[in-house]
């Protein structure tokens, strides 16, 4: 699978601008604001659906335009796909396939198996436990069709109790009946993608060390910890012993959208315990395992975004990069970097096949 072919018109920065791609490794480089990332996050809609690094769709728009088109074409299972994505100021954002579009979003979701590595990941770090809930559940979801839809009726539900909870509080009246409805649909859909989210972690841990121990080749000791409530108990009996919180705070309080995924060193919080080096290693790691995950599951190489990286990176770790392209364990490699010749340099070490564009 590879991107052939992108268009972007009035998408951020870009009133329009259309790129052709050959080779295994697309590299853009350019000064710092000129749009090399906004091209990744292009190639990133077109697989999430969404913007990887700005999640109010309308901000994408070009400044002053009123709509943005992405529009590329990609080649998989032999096979040539049209992708088109569209959004207008004040409609719904539209996403197409061959002229066809998709009643969900979710529905596409999977279909180019996609991985980004960039400086915005440090949010898995230091932003709250959702940030690290949507990186389980991207991953999962690619995979899997079933848990998304799942996952989208749990939130629904869980809205529908969050509200009967503030209507009993505005209205002084309560309704344990109605309410058990809704902690039943909850009890069923919490342990489906609890039992999935747990049985993922359990695969993902031993590929995550590997990484983890190759890039950085030490015996640190990184763990990373599963947390959810249902590990205490089922979640029908979390919500019934939880009622009177609930009650009082107007929202639901305790079931897998309280979910987190501990990123430890040596036993302790990376956020407070590791240096800014080994952060970096946890997270690139990581992000690595996520490839791994979904090529060895998927039977098919993600594509791969290298967003300004190689500032980021040591000598060693760009080696174990090189390394790891050379071995065939990537397909088609996106890079954006400042410096010309370092990108040069580096994708060169790599003898692979590739393309520079100069933003």
């Amino acid at each position: 699978m590879y991107l052939k072919k992108i268009s972007l018109f009035n998408y951020k920065n870009f009133s329009e601008a259309n790129f052709e791609f050959d080779g295994k490794i697309i590299c853009f480089v350019g000064k710092n604001g000129i749009g090399k990332t906004n091209v990744l996050d292009a190639i990133y809609h077109l697989s999430y659906g969404k913007s990887y690094f700005n999640p109010l769709a309308v901000q994408n728009i070009k400044h002053g335009e009123e709509f943005f088109v992405i529009d590329a074409e990609f080649i998989k299972d032999e096979r040539s796909e049209q992708l088109v994505c569209s959004l207008k100021k004040g409609q719904k954002k539209v996403l197409k396939r061959n002229g066809k579009a998709y009643d969900k979003f979710s529905d596409h979701i999977g279909f180019i198996p996609l991985v980004i590595i960039s400086p915005a990941d440090r949010d898995l770090i230091i932003e709250g436990s959702e940030t690290r809930r949507k990186f389980i559940d991207s991953i999962i979801s690619q995979l899997d069709s079933h848990y998304l839809q799942q996952l989208i009726q749990y939130q629904k539900v869980m809205s529908q109790r969050n509200a009967l909870l503030k209507y009993f509080a505005l209205n002084h009246v309560f309704d344990n009946d109605t309410l058990s409805i809704y902690n039943e649909q909850l009890d069923g859909f919490g342990k489906y993608i609890f039992e999935k989210r747990k049985a993922f972690i359990a695969e993902f841990i031993p590929i995550f060390n590997e990484h983890h121990h190759a890039i950085t080749g030490s015996q640190e000791s990184v763990q990373l910890v599963y947390e959810s409530h249902l590990f205490e108990n089922d979640l029908l009996t979390l919500l019934q012993e939880n009622i009177n919180k609930d009650r009082a705070l107007h929202y639901t309080s305790v079931g897998i959208h309280k979910d987190d995924l501990a990123f430890e060193i040596d036993n302790h919080p990376i956020k407070k315990f590791g240096s800014q080096g080994q952060q970096k290693s946890f997270l690139i790691a990581l992000k690595l395992a996520q490839f791994e995950f979904l090529k060895k599951q998927s039977g098919v190489k993600p594509i791969l975004l290298f967003d300004d990286i190689f500032d980021k990176l040591d000598e060693t770790r760009v080696a174990k990069i090189v390394e790891m392209v050379n071995s065939d364990t990537f397909g088609q490699l996106f890079i954006s970097d400042t410096h010309p010749e370092r990108t040069e340099a580096i994708v060169k070490s790599t003898l692979q096949s590739y393309k520079i564009f100069n933003l």
